[in-house]
C-alpha cells in the first residue's frame, strides 16, 4: 500500500455529515471506488461528522497506524456552513495534537471547486435536454 512507508504515504478521507439511511453513503462510496480506480494505489477512507461510522478521529488514527503521512481532507458538501466552519477544523485539530507524524489538510469543500460547480451546471442543462 502507498501509505505504508513510515509516514511517507498519502491519503484521502472523504468527509460527510452521514445520515442515519445507509443509502445515503452511496455517492460518497462511488466517489471513493472512482479515486482507488485511478489513484494508482492511493489509500482512500470514508468518514463522517454523525450517525454512520468511521468517525474522522477513526480513518486518522486507522491511516497514520498504517503508516500514513500525508492525509488530505475533502469535505463532501455544497457549501462551508456550521460544521466545515467550527466542527471540522476541530476534529482536525484534535487529530493532529494526537497523530503529529501526520500532515493532515483541509480541502474546500467539494461544491465549492470550479470543476464541481461546473459539472452541476452541466447536469442541470442534460436535465432539461432529456425532458
Amino acid at each position: 500500500m502507498n501509505g505504508q512507508a513510515g509516514g511517507t504515504g498519502s491519503a484521502v478521507i472523504l468527509f460527510g455529515h452521514g445520515a442515519r439511511d445507509p443509502e445515503w453513503a452511496r455517492p460518497m462510496q462511488r466517489i471513493r471506488a472512482a479515486l482507488q480506480q485511478d489513484g494508482g494505489g492511493l489509500p482512500v477512507e470514508l468518514a463522517f461528522l454523525e450517525f454512520m461510522t468511521p468517525t474522522l478521529p477513526e480513518a486518522i488514527a486507522r491511516l497514520a497506524a498504517e503508516g500514513v503521512g500525508r492525509i488530505a481532507v475533502v469535505p463532501v458538501f455544497l457549501a462551508q456552513g456550521g460544521h466545515l466552519k467550527r466542527d471540522l477544523p476541530a476534529l482536525i485539530g484534535q487529530a493532529q495534537a494526537l497523530h503529529p507524524e501526520c500532515r493532515i489538510v483541509l480541502a474546500e469543500a467539494a461544491g465549492e471547486a470550479d470543476g464541481v460547480i461546473a459539472a452541476i451546471a452541466d447536469y442541470a442543462k442534460g436535465c432539461l435536454r432529456a425532458m
